[in-house]
């Protein structure tokens, strides 16, 4: 039986911000959709479609606008891919709508009423969907319904057939105990991982799409750290990460050692909330805490290439585990879902490149995760702005201490991993919808109110 590994180069895919579910993935459908009428025109060439129509349900209706849902659908259908797009040519098509303009997309005229926003309603019980139809007249042509489940994946509703991946990864573990058995005594998990790479993509795709990731995130760093300004959205919030670099390196080399750590987050969520230039990790709204983690190591220790690769390598397999097994999307589990899944990657992650065991790593991840349970998601004014920046920095202080704990230990614990992700998977299932990315609940409406 297959495993759960999800590839690095897919789980830590280069798109653009503000969110991994509400702009990468409904772009990702966009593009599915203009595809499915290329082949439908391509097969019937009188199937031309006049009229396109996109219907936003649950929170990607409830904070689609805040979160730029509309001009990630916009721009798939006209062909955009979130890891190759300007994003100048992404955001600012809702808004020409809303106006009353319309924009060219697959081959139709869009305007303001093809877009229906239904945020009470659920399709196929998943609180991401969007349905996308064609007409030629009267007559429907297509209708496909996608889920955004998370990280920028995306899933066709009812069974509809997607492509088949050619090749499949080689490991066959499900859960952390069985990714631990699998290991054994001599293998590491980042070895474990890029045997599945490998086979999935070849060595030197792999590698090459490892270094590609190494350098986005590098690259968003630099970009949040030397913008100035304010985030769009309406709620006036300035990026600080340029200042605080400023403040931060005429503190002297022991401050500006300690700092860094919170300014690499900072920064990447800045330019995620710009709806920038990013890279899930495992989700926009989480972008910052593995940047910041790993970019602090390298900075610290001089770290290798080989180190790098080895800890997206072991935050992919850790990552893998916990989507299969629970949820890395807000609109599911909260936010324990996204922060707490990537706080748990990067506290294995950098626990493996400290030397430790694979016990620690597993460890490492436990601890992490198990002090995100609970954690609600409820952005205020449905941006990723508000707590979710701040939030960032503090998860990857929390990744650290997290391996820093595992490291002194031997890697034996009373909880494991797989309880903790269980347990986050009940959480989220428990957890009122107010306080999963719809903007219903918690600081989303008291800060409004205050």
């Amino acid at each position: 039986m297959a495993g759960v590994y999800v590839s690095a180069l897919e789980m830590f895919s280069i798109g653009i911000g503000p969110s991994s579910s509400h702009t990468v993935g409904p772009m990702r459908a966009g593009a599915d959709f203009a595809r499915e009428l290329d082949a439908l025109t391509a097969a019937s060439p009188e199937a031309r479609p006049d009229r396109i129509r996109c219907r936003l349900h649950g929170s990607l209706a409830a904070t689609g606008i805040g979160h730029g849902t509309p001009d990630a659908v916009i721009a798939g259908l006209r062909g955009f891919a979130p890891e190759s797009c300007d994003p100048a040519d992404v955001h600012g098509q809702w808004a020409r709508l809303a106006a009353g303009g319309s924009v060219a997309a697959a081959g139709v005229q869009l305007v303001r009423d093809d877009f229906d926003f239904e945020p009470f309603a659920r399709q196929h019980g998943h609180p991401n969907a969007l349905t996308l139809l064609a007409w030629q007249g009267e007559d429907l042509l297509c209708s496909i319904t996608y889920l955004s489940v998370g990280g920028g994946f995306i899933e066709r509703a009812g069974g509809l057939p997607q492509p088949a991946a050619a090749t499949r990864a080689v490991s066959c573990y499900h859960t952390a105990r069985e990714l631990l058995e699998e290991c054994g005594g001599d293998r590491s998990i980042a070895d474990l991982a890029l045997a599945d790479e490998v086979a999935l993509h070849g060595r030197d795709r792999a590698i090459a799409g490892l270094d590609a990731i190494w350098s986005a995130m590098r690259s968003c760093i630099d970009s949040g750290m030397s913008a100035t300004g304010v985030l769009p959205g309406g709620l006036g919030v300035r990026r600080r990460a340029q200042a605080m670099a400023t403040q931060v390196a005429g503190n002297g080399p022991a401050a500006h050692a300690d700092d860094q750590l919170t300014l690499y987050a900072l920064a990447v969520n800045e330019e995620n909330a710009a709806g920038g230039r990013v890279v899930t990790a495992p989700t926009n709204g989480a972008a910052g805490v593995l940047p910041a983690v790993l970019n602090h190591h390298v900075v610290s220790t001089g770290a290798s290439m080989a180190e790098v690769r080895a800890f997206l390598l072991t935050a992919a397999a850790i990552g893998s585990i916990v989507k299969a097994n629970a949820s890395i999307s807000g609109a599911e589990a909260g936010c324990q879902g996204e922060v707490g899944s990537a706080c748990a990657m990067a506290a294995a992650a950098l626990c493996a490149v400290r030397g430790g065991s694979v016990a620690q790593v597993e460890n490492a991840a436990e601890i992490a995760m198990e002090h995100h349970l609970g954690l609600t998601c409820d952005p205020v004014g449905g941006l990723v702005q508000i707590p979710c920046i701040e939030r960032n920095a503090v998860a990857a202080s929390t990744a650290q201490t997290a391996a820093r704990i595992a490291l002194l230990g031997d890697g034996t614990h009373v909880v494991s991993l797989d309880t903790v992700i269980e347990t986050m998977r009940q959480t989220g299932q428990d957890m009122s919808s107010r306080y999963k990315e719809t903007s219903e609940g918690g600081l989303a409406i008291n800060v409004v109110e205050c």
